[in-house]
Protein backbone atom coordinates (compact mmCIF):
# COMPACT_ATOMS: atom_id res chain seq x y z
CA UNK A 1 0.00 0.00 0.00
CA UNK A 2 1.24 3.59 -1.06
CA UNK A 3 2.22 5.54 1.71
CA UNK A 4 0.82 9.33 0.96
CA UNK A 5 3.24 11.94 2.65
CA UNK A 6 1.26 14.32 5.20
CA UNK A 7 1.73 18.22 3.59
CA UNK A 8 3.42 20.27 6.16
CA UNK A 9 2.10 23.12 7.27
CA UNK A 10 3.58 26.47 8.93
CA UNK A 11 1.87 29.10 11.00
CA UNK A 12 2.68 32.87 11.54
CA UNK A 13 1.91 35.01 13.65
CA UNK A 14 3.36 38.85 12.52
CA UNK A 15 3.70 41.69 14.91
CA UNK A 16 4.83 45.31 14.26
CA UNK A 17 5.07 47.27 11.15
CA UNK A 18 4.16 46.81 7.72
CA UNK A 19 7.82 45.96 6.13
CA UNK A 20 7.83 42.45 8.96
CA UNK A 21 4.26 41.78 6.97
CA UNK A 22 6.42 41.94 3.82
CA UNK A 23 9.11 39.47 5.62
CA UNK A 24 6.38 37.26 6.63
CA UNK A 25 5.47 37.03 2.64
CA UNK A 26 9.35 36.11 1.89
CA UNK A 27 9.39 33.97 4.91
CA UNK A 28 5.92 32.02 3.46
CA UNK A 29 7.72 31.73 -0.20
CA UNK A 30 10.98 30.16 1.42
CA UNK A 31 9.00 27.41 3.08
CA UNK A 32 6.59 26.78 0.22
CA UNK A 33 10.12 26.44 -1.32
CA UNK A 34 10.23 23.40 0.66
CA UNK A 35 6.64 22.03 0.81
CA UNK A 36 5.22 24.05 3.71
CA UNK A 37 1.54 25.05 3.51
CA UNK A 38 0.32 27.98 5.22
CA UNK A 39 -2.43 27.33 8.02
CA UNK A 40 -4.32 29.67 10.03
CA UNK A 41 -4.22 27.30 12.74
CA UNK A 42 -1.88 27.02 15.21
CA UNK A 43 -3.01 23.56 16.90
CA UNK A 44 -2.48 22.42 12.85
CA UNK A 45 1.08 23.89 12.17
CA UNK A 46 4.25 21.48 12.09
CA UNK A 47 6.39 24.68 12.22
CA UNK A 48 5.13 28.21 14.52
CA UNK A 49 7.44 31.25 13.75
CA UNK A 50 6.76 34.80 15.87
CA UNK A 51 7.79 37.81 13.15
CA UNK A 52 8.44 40.43 15.72
CA UNK A 53 9.17 43.93 16.78
CA UNK A 54 11.61 45.86 18.79
CA UNK A 55 10.91 49.37 18.37
CA UNK A 56 8.52 49.49 21.13
CA UNK A 57 8.63 48.38 24.19
CA UNK A 58 5.41 46.88 24.51
CA UNK A 59 5.61 45.86 21.24
CA UNK A 60 8.24 43.26 22.67
CA UNK A 61 6.25 42.59 25.68
CA UNK A 62 3.61 41.29 23.84
CA UNK A 63 6.12 38.53 21.80
CA UNK A 64 7.65 37.52 25.04
CA UNK A 65 4.09 36.92 26.36
CA UNK A 66 2.95 34.92 23.45
CA UNK A 67 6.33 33.13 23.64
CA UNK A 68 5.59 31.84 26.63
CA UNK A 69 1.95 30.93 26.20
CA UNK A 70 3.69 29.10 23.08
CA UNK A 71 5.17 26.58 25.78
CA UNK A 72 2.43 24.64 26.87
CA UNK A 73 1.60 24.12 22.62
CA UNK A 74 4.99 22.63 22.61
CA UNK A 75 4.97 20.94 26.28
CA UNK A 76 1.79 19.04 24.22
CA UNK A 77 3.25 19.11 20.91
CA UNK A 78 6.92 18.43 21.69
CA UNK A 79 7.57 17.43 17.72
CA UNK A 80 6.19 20.95 16.65
CA UNK A 81 9.00 23.67 15.91
CA UNK A 82 9.11 27.15 17.40
CA UNK A 83 10.91 29.81 15.19
CA UNK A 84 12.02 33.62 16.39
CA UNK A 85 12.16 36.01 13.67
CA UNK A 86 12.65 39.04 12.91
CA UNK A 87 13.87 42.28 14.95
CA UNK A 88 13.63 40.52 18.40
CA UNK A 89 15.61 37.93 17.08
CA UNK A 90 18.66 39.61 16.73
CA UNK A 91 18.30 41.53 20.11
CA UNK A 92 17.16 38.99 22.05
CA UNK A 93 18.81 36.05 20.59
CA UNK A 94 20.55 34.64 24.11
CA UNK A 95 17.40 35.49 26.20
CA UNK A 96 15.00 33.70 23.44
CA UNK A 97 17.36 30.80 23.03
CA UNK A 98 19.06 29.67 26.70
CA UNK A 99 16.10 31.46 28.85
CA UNK A 100 13.01 29.97 26.86
CA UNK A 101 13.18 26.18 25.97
CA UNK A 102 10.55 26.14 23.63
CA UNK A 103 12.48 28.47 21.16
CA UNK A 104 13.99 26.08 18.70
CA UNK A 105 15.56 28.79 15.84
CA UNK A 106 16.02 32.27 16.16
CA UNK A 107 16.82 33.97 12.71
CA UNK A 108 17.11 37.66 12.07
CA UNK A 109 15.26 39.47 9.40
CA UNK A 110 18.49 39.27 6.63
CA UNK A 111 18.93 35.35 7.16
CA UNK A 112 15.14 34.10 6.13
CA UNK A 113 17.51 32.10 3.00
CA UNK A 114 18.82 29.96 5.77
CA UNK A 115 15.23 28.98 6.73
CA UNK A 116 15.52 25.14 4.91
CA UNK A 117 19.07 24.35 6.31
CA UNK A 118 18.04 25.66 9.67
CA UNK A 119 14.37 24.02 10.07
CA UNK A 120 16.41 20.61 8.86
CA UNK A 121 19.09 21.11 11.82
CA UNK A 122 16.21 21.64 14.06
CA UNK A 123 14.44 18.96 13.29
CA UNK A 124 17.64 16.74 14.59
CA UNK A 125 17.30 18.54 17.75
CA UNK A 126 20.09 21.39 16.61
CA UNK A 127 18.83 24.80 17.55
CA UNK A 128 19.78 27.21 15.41
CA UNK A 129 20.77 31.01 15.11
CA UNK A 130 21.24 33.08 12.70
CA UNK A 131 21.02 36.18 12.53
CA UNK A 132 23.25 38.31 11.33
CA UNK A 133 23.16 41.48 9.73
CA UNK A 134 23.70 41.92 5.81
CA UNK A 135 25.15 45.19 3.84
CA UNK A 136 23.62 43.28 0.54
CA UNK A 137 20.55 41.73 1.28
CA UNK A 138 17.39 42.61 -0.29
CA UNK A 139 15.62 39.16 -1.28
CA UNK A 140 15.33 40.83 -4.52
CA UNK A 141 15.19 37.18 -6.39
CA UNK A 142 12.39 35.85 -4.18
CA UNK A 143 8.71 36.68 -4.99
CA UNK A 144 6.69 37.31 -1.67
CA UNK A 145 3.79 34.48 -1.17
CA UNK A 146 0.75 36.81 -1.10
CA UNK A 147 -2.33 35.45 0.34
CA UNK A 148 -4.82 37.87 -0.72
CA UNK A 149 -5.11 39.68 -4.31
CA UNK A 150 -6.18 43.31 -3.92
CA UNK A 151 -3.22 45.18 -1.81
CA UNK A 152 0.72 44.14 -1.69
CA UNK A 153 3.11 45.18 0.16
CA UNK A 154 7.00 45.76 -1.32
CA UNK A 155 10.16 46.07 0.71
CA UNK A 156 12.41 47.88 -1.75
CA UNK A 157 14.62 48.59 0.38
CA UNK A 158 15.88 47.06 4.01
CA UNK A 159 17.74 48.91 6.76
CA UNK A 160 18.66 52.86 7.81
CA UNK A 161 21.36 54.95 7.65
CA UNK A 162 19.66 58.18 9.92
CA UNK A 163 20.76 56.63 13.48
CA UNK A 164 17.53 58.76 15.38
CA UNK A 165 18.87 58.38 18.41
CA UNK A 166 15.59 57.03 19.85
CA UNK A 167 15.58 54.07 17.10
CA UNK A 168 16.68 50.36 17.35
CA UNK A 169 16.37 49.94 13.51
CA UNK A 170 19.74 50.40 11.93
CA UNK A 171 20.71 47.56 14.98
CA UNK A 172 17.98 45.43 14.11
CA UNK A 173 17.95 45.74 10.69
CA UNK A 174 21.02 47.20 9.16
CA UNK A 175 22.06 49.65 6.91
CA UNK A 176 20.29 50.90 3.72
CA UNK A 177 20.71 49.02 0.78
CA UNK A 178 17.81 48.72 -2.30
CA UNK A 179 16.62 46.81 -4.43
CA UNK A 180 17.06 47.26 -8.25
CA UNK A 181 14.82 49.71 -9.89
CA UNK A 182 13.79 46.53 -12.38
CA UNK A 183 13.14 44.14 -10.03
CA UNK A 184 10.37 46.49 -8.72
CA UNK A 185 8.46 47.00 -11.77
CA UNK A 186 9.24 43.60 -12.68
CA UNK A 187 6.98 42.62 -9.32
CA UNK A 188 4.63 44.85 -10.37
CA UNK A 189 4.03 43.94 -13.66
CA UNK A 190 3.45 40.34 -12.61
CA UNK A 191 1.10 41.68 -9.87
CA UNK A 192 -1.02 43.53 -12.33
CA UNK A 193 -1.33 40.31 -14.18
CA UNK A 194 -2.80 38.90 -10.92
CA UNK A 195 -5.27 41.55 -10.23
CA UNK A 196 -3.87 43.87 -7.63
CA UNK A 197 -5.57 46.83 -7.52
CA UNK A 198 -2.90 48.81 -4.94
CA UNK A 199 1.00 48.40 -3.89
CA UNK A 200 2.92 49.55 -1.08
CA UNK A 201 6.25 50.51 -1.55
CA UNK A 202 8.37 49.98 2.01
CA UNK A 203 11.14 50.74 3.41
CA UNK A 204 12.60 52.50 6.63
CA UNK A 205 12.95 55.52 5.23
CA UNK A 206 11.69 54.62 1.79
CA UNK A 207 12.48 58.40 0.28
CA UNK A 208 16.18 57.69 0.39
CA UNK A 209 16.02 54.92 -2.11
CA UNK A 210 18.96 54.48 -4.63
CA UNK A 211 19.89 51.57 -6.20
CA UNK A 212 22.73 53.31 -8.10
CA UNK A 213 21.33 54.89 -11.12
CA UNK A 214 17.97 55.74 -9.65
CA UNK A 215 16.46 57.55 -6.85
CA UNK A 216 12.69 56.86 -5.72
CA UNK A 217 11.11 59.92 -7.59
CA UNK A 218 12.09 57.45 -10.54
CA UNK A 219 10.71 54.38 -8.99
CA UNK A 220 7.69 56.04 -8.00
CA UNK A 221 6.94 57.29 -11.63
CA UNK A 222 8.09 54.12 -12.89
CA UNK A 223 5.76 51.90 -10.67
CA UNK A 224 2.70 54.53 -11.51
CA UNK A 225 3.47 53.98 -14.95
CA UNK A 226 3.17 49.81 -14.86
CA UNK A 227 -0.81 50.14 -14.58
CA UNK A 228 -2.87 53.24 -14.52
CA UNK A 229 -5.53 50.95 -12.66
CA UNK A 230 -3.06 50.34 -9.59
CA UNK A 231 -2.98 52.96 -6.63
CA UNK A 232 0.52 53.44 -5.45
CA UNK A 233 1.34 54.07 -1.90
CA UNK A 234 4.29 54.13 0.19
CA UNK A 235 6.12 54.53 3.37
CA UNK A 236 8.11 55.75 5.82
CA UNK A 237 9.50 58.94 4.64
CA UNK A 238 12.41 61.13 6.27
CA UNK A 239 11.25 64.89 6.15
CA UNK A 240 14.98 65.26 4.92
CA UNK A 241 14.92 63.08 1.82
CA UNK A 242 11.82 64.68 0.53
CA UNK A 243 12.71 67.21 -1.85
CA UNK A 244 10.94 68.86 -4.76
CA UNK A 245 11.59 66.33 -7.46
CA UNK A 246 9.53 63.45 -5.27
CA UNK A 247 6.85 66.24 -4.40
CA UNK A 248 6.68 66.52 -8.35
CA UNK A 249 6.23 63.14 -9.05
CA UNK A 250 3.93 62.41 -6.66
CA UNK A 251 1.21 65.38 -7.87
CA UNK A 252 1.54 64.66 -11.60
CA UNK A 253 0.52 60.83 -11.17
CA UNK A 254 -3.25 60.20 -10.69
CA UNK A 255 -3.05 57.10 -9.17
CA UNK A 256 0.02 57.91 -7.05
CA UNK A 257 -2.28 58.39 -3.67
CA UNK A 258 -2.48 62.12 -2.48
CA UNK A 259 -1.74 60.97 1.23
CA UNK A 260 1.53 61.95 2.83
CA UNK A 261 2.70 60.64 5.64
CA UNK A 262 5.86 62.59 6.99
CA UNK A 263 6.77 62.02 10.56
CA UNK A 264 7.76 65.08 12.73
CA UNK A 265 8.41 63.66 16.14
CA UNK A 266 8.36 67.03 18.01
CA UNK A 267 7.44 70.08 17.46
CA UNK A 268 10.57 71.16 19.01
CA UNK A 269 14.02 72.38 17.75
CA UNK A 270 15.97 71.66 20.44
CA UNK A 271 14.15 68.02 20.96
CA UNK A 272 14.11 67.14 17.46
CA UNK A 273 18.05 67.88 17.57
CA UNK A 274 18.70 65.35 20.69
CA UNK A 275 16.73 62.91 18.39
CA UNK A 276 19.10 63.34 15.55
CA UNK A 277 16.44 64.44 13.23
CA UNK A 278 18.67 66.09 10.86
CA UNK A 279 15.86 69.16 10.29
CA UNK A 280 14.16 71.90 11.87
CA UNK A 281 9.85 73.04 12.39
CA UNK A 282 10.86 75.96 9.86
CA UNK A 283 12.48 73.29 7.26
CA UNK A 284 9.35 70.68 7.83
CA UNK A 285 6.58 73.44 7.70
CA UNK A 286 8.20 74.57 4.06
CA UNK A 287 8.11 71.04 3.05
CA UNK A 288 4.40 70.95 4.20
CA UNK A 289 3.59 74.54 2.24
CA UNK A 290 5.27 73.16 -0.72
CA UNK A 291 3.10 69.79 -0.64
CA UNK A 292 -0.08 71.51 0.25
CA UNK A 293 0.49 74.25 -3.11
CA UNK A 294 1.05 70.92 -5.60
CA UNK A 295 -1.86 68.96 -4.00
CA UNK A 296 -4.12 70.56 -2.20
CA UNK A 297 -6.38 67.71 -1.83
CA UNK A 298 -3.70 65.85 0.13
CA UNK A 299 -4.22 64.41 3.19
CA UNK A 300 -1.06 63.93 5.88
CA UNK A 301 -0.31 62.02 8.62
CA UNK A 302 2.34 61.89 11.26
CA UNK A 303 4.32 60.19 14.13
CA UNK A 304 4.35 61.89 17.71
CA UNK A 305 6.49 60.67 20.48
CA UNK A 306 5.64 61.94 24.18
CA UNK A 307 7.84 62.55 27.13
CA UNK A 308 11.70 62.02 24.78
CA UNK A 309 14.36 62.82 27.81
CA UNK A 310 14.60 66.24 29.19
CA UNK A 311 11.11 67.33 27.36
CA UNK A 312 9.76 70.50 29.31
CA UNK A 313 6.34 71.54 29.29
CA UNK A 314 7.51 74.08 26.71
CA UNK A 315 8.70 71.59 24.59
CA UNK A 316 5.31 69.58 24.80
CA UNK A 317 3.72 72.70 23.50
CA UNK A 318 5.40 73.57 20.99
CA UNK A 319 4.39 69.63 20.04
CA UNK A 320 0.78 70.44 20.17
CA UNK A 321 1.10 73.64 18.36
CA UNK A 322 2.67 72.05 15.05
CA UNK A 323 -0.49 69.70 15.33
CA UNK A 324 -2.72 72.99 15.17
CA UNK A 325 -0.73 74.45 12.27
CA UNK A 326 -0.44 71.68 10.12
CA UNK A 327 -3.82 69.86 11.17
CA UNK A 328 -2.90 66.25 10.31
CA UNK A 329 -5.95 63.96 8.93
CA UNK A 330 -4.17 61.12 11.39
CA UNK A 331 -1.13 60.43 13.33
CA UNK A 332 0.86 57.27 15.10
CA UNK A 333 1.23 58.62 18.91
CA UNK A 334 3.54 56.86 21.35
CA UNK A 335 4.98 57.81 24.85
CA UNK A 336 8.92 57.05 24.72
CA UNK A 337 10.00 53.97 25.02
CA UNK A 338 13.80 53.52 26.44
CA UNK A 339 15.82 51.07 23.72
CA UNK A 340 18.95 49.50 25.10
CA UNK A 341 21.85 50.23 22.26
CA UNK A 342 20.10 54.01 21.21
CA UNK A 343 22.22 57.19 22.04
CA UNK A 344 19.08 58.25 23.50
CA UNK A 345 19.14 55.22 26.23
CA UNK A 346 22.01 56.79 27.37
CA UNK A 347 20.64 59.68 28.08
CA UNK A 348 18.08 58.46 30.43
CA UNK A 349 14.62 58.45 30.85
CA UNK A 350 13.82 61.25 33.10
CA UNK A 351 10.45 62.43 32.16
CA UNK A 352 8.19 60.39 35.00
CA UNK A 353 5.92 58.23 33.38
CA UNK A 354 2.23 59.47 34.69
CA UNK A 355 3.96 62.88 32.48
CA UNK A 356 3.90 60.95 29.30
CA UNK A 357 1.21 59.29 29.84
CA UNK A 358 -0.56 62.72 30.68
CA UNK A 359 1.18 64.73 27.09
CA UNK A 360 0.16 61.72 24.92
CA UNK A 361 -3.17 61.87 25.98
CA UNK A 362 -3.34 65.16 25.26
CA UNK A 363 -1.84 64.92 22.02
CA UNK A 364 -4.30 61.82 21.05
CA UNK A 365 -7.09 64.19 22.31
CA UNK A 366 -6.22 67.20 20.12
CA UNK A 367 -5.05 64.88 17.16
CA UNK A 368 -9.30 63.34 18.01
CA UNK A 369 -10.61 66.71 17.25
CA UNK A 370 -8.61 67.48 14.48
CA UNK A 371 -9.45 64.16 12.98
CA UNK A 372 -12.79 64.76 13.30
CA UNK A 373 -12.99 68.45 12.04
CA UNK A 374 -11.23 67.30 9.04
CA UNK A 375 -13.49 64.04 8.18
CA UNK A 376 -16.89 66.71 8.90
CA UNK A 377 -15.82 69.05 5.92
CA UNK A 378 -16.44 65.52 3.49
CA UNK A 379 -19.64 65.46 4.25
CA UNK A 380 -21.75 65.58 1.31
CA UNK A 381 -18.97 65.50 -0.98
CA UNK A 382 -18.19 62.12 -3.57
CA UNK A 383 -15.07 59.87 -3.28
CA UNK A 384 -13.61 57.44 -5.28
CA UNK A 385 -12.86 54.32 -2.89
CA UNK A 386 -10.89 51.05 -3.74
CA UNK A 387 -13.06 48.59 -2.37
CA UNK A 388 -10.68 46.24 0.56
CA UNK A 389 -13.06 43.99 2.27
CA UNK A 390 -16.66 43.10 3.53
CA UNK A 391 -17.31 44.79 6.67
CA UNK A 392 -16.60 43.47 10.26
CA UNK A 393 -19.39 45.31 11.13
CA UNK A 394 -21.96 44.18 9.39
CA UNK A 395 -22.13 41.39 6.32
CA UNK A 396 -23.95 44.05 4.84
CA UNK A 397 -21.69 46.80 4.50
CA UNK A 398 -17.77 46.87 2.46
CA UNK A 399 -15.05 48.96 3.24
CA UNK A 400 -13.04 50.77 1.03
CA UNK A 401 -10.27 53.59 1.40
CA UNK A 402 -10.05 56.77 -0.12
CA UNK A 403 -6.79 57.74 -2.32
CA UNK A 404 -6.20 59.86 1.07
CA UNK A 405 -6.12 57.08 2.93
CA UNK A 406 -9.93 57.51 4.61
CA UNK A 407 -11.41 54.52 5.51
CA UNK A 408 -15.07 54.50 4.18
CA UNK A 409 -17.74 52.13 4.94
CA UNK A 410 -20.98 52.12 2.81
CA UNK A 411 -24.04 49.47 1.83
CA UNK A 412 -22.71 46.73 -0.09
CA UNK A 413 -25.70 47.01 -2.92
CA UNK A 414 -24.03 45.93 -6.37
CA UNK A 415 -20.38 46.36 -5.10
CA UNK A 416 -17.90 43.83 -4.99
CA UNK A 417 -14.07 43.56 -3.22
CA UNK A 418 -11.38 44.79 -5.83
CA UNK A 419 -13.38 47.67 -7.40
CA UNK A 420 -13.40 51.18 -7.37
CA UNK A 421 -16.44 52.62 -6.79
CA UNK A 422 -17.78 56.25 -6.25
CA UNK A 423 -19.43 57.09 -2.34
CA UNK A 424 -21.30 60.50 -1.73
CA UNK A 425 -20.23 60.75 2.19
CA UNK A 426 -23.04 61.37 4.96
CA UNK A 427 -21.80 61.29 7.82
CA UNK A 428 -18.30 60.75 9.69
CA UNK A 429 -16.52 60.29 13.27
CA UNK A 430 -12.56 60.78 13.31
CA UNK A 431 -11.78 57.44 11.91
CA UNK A 432 -14.20 56.50 9.28
CA UNK A 433 -16.31 57.81 6.43
CA UNK A 434 -19.98 56.77 6.05
CA UNK A 435 -21.48 56.96 2.72
CA UNK A 436 -23.81 55.65 0.04
CA UNK A 437 -22.74 54.27 -3.18
CA UNK A 438 -23.54 56.82 -6.32
CA UNK A 439 -21.78 54.42 -9.04
CA UNK A 440 -19.47 52.84 -11.35
CA UNK A 441 -16.20 54.86 -11.61
CA UNK A 442 -15.37 55.22 -15.37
Amino acid sequence: MQMIEKTKKIYVETYGCQMNVADTEVVLSVMDGIGYKLTQQADQADVIFVNTCSVRDNAEARVKQRVSELKNHKRNNPEVLIGILGCMAERLRTELIDKNNVVDLVVGPDEYRKLPKLIEDAQAGLRGIAVKLSRVENYDDITPLRTEGISAWLSVMRGCDKFCTFCVVPFTRGRERSRSLNSVVEEVCKLSAQGFKEVTLLGQNVNSYHDGRNDFSDLLKSVAEVDSTIRVRYMTSHPQDMDDKLIETIASHKNICKYVHLPVQSGSNRILKLMNRTYTIEHYLGLMSKIKRAMPEASFSTDFIAGFPTETKEDHQMTLDIMKEVRYDGAFMFKYSPRENTKAWDMGDDVPEELKVERLSEIIEIQSIISQEINQSMIGKEVEVLIERDSSRSADDLLGRTDTNKKTLFAREDATVGQYRKVKIERTNAQTLFGKLISNVN
